[in-house]
C-alpha cells in the first residue's frame, strides 16, 4: 500500500475512536439525566402521598393536619411505605419531619462521578412542595 492509503485508514480509525468516545459520553449524560428525572418523579409521588395523609383525618388513618402525628388523638406519624423506600431508581428516606413540614431525600443507583450518586431533595408543605437537585 502506499503512504496516502495508509495515511487514510489511520485517520478513518482516529475517526471511528473519536466518533465512539463521544457516543459513550452522550449515552453516560443521557443515562444520569434520566435517573435524575425518574426520582424525582418517585419524590413528587410520595409528596403527594404524604399531602394526603395530612389532609386526611386521624380517624381513618391519617396525620390530621399534622405530617407527624403530633395533632393528638389517633392522628398518626406519616411514614414512606415500605415498598416505595426502595426501587429500580434508587432509595428514598425521610430527612425531617414536623407538623407543616417534611423533607425526602432520594438517591438514585445511578453513580455520577465516582462515588457520588444522584441526590433529590424534595421539602413538602401542606399546600406545596419544592424540589432541589443535591448531586
Amino acid at each position: 500500500m502506499g503512504q496516502q492509503q495508509l495515511l487514510l485508514i489511520v485517520l478513518g480509525i482516529m475517526l471511528i475512536g473519536i466518533a465512539i468516545i463521544v457516543g459513550i459520553s452522550l449515552f453516560k449524560t443521557n443515562a444520569v439525566e434520566v435517573k435524575r428525572n425518574n426520582i424525582i418523579n418517585d419524590c413528587i409521588n410520595l409528596a403527594t402521598l404524604a399531602q394526603q395523609h395530612y389532609r386526611k383525618p386521624g380517624a381513618i388513618g391519617g396525620g390530621s393536619k399534622s405530617f407527624d402525628g403530633s395533632t393528638g388523638g389517633a392522628a398518626v406519624t406519616w411514614e414512606i411505605p415500605s415498598g416505595l423506600t426502595i426501587n429500580e431508581n434508587g432509595w428514598y428516606k425521610i430527612a425531617n419531619i414536623s407538623k407543616d413540614q417534611l423533607v425526602i431525600v432520594g438517591t438514585g443507583n445511578e453513580v455520577v462521578t465516582g462515588s457520588d450518586s444522584v441526590q433529590v431533595s424534595v421539602t413538602i408543605t401542606p399546600h406545596d412542595y419544592t424540589t432541589v437537585v443535591i448531586h
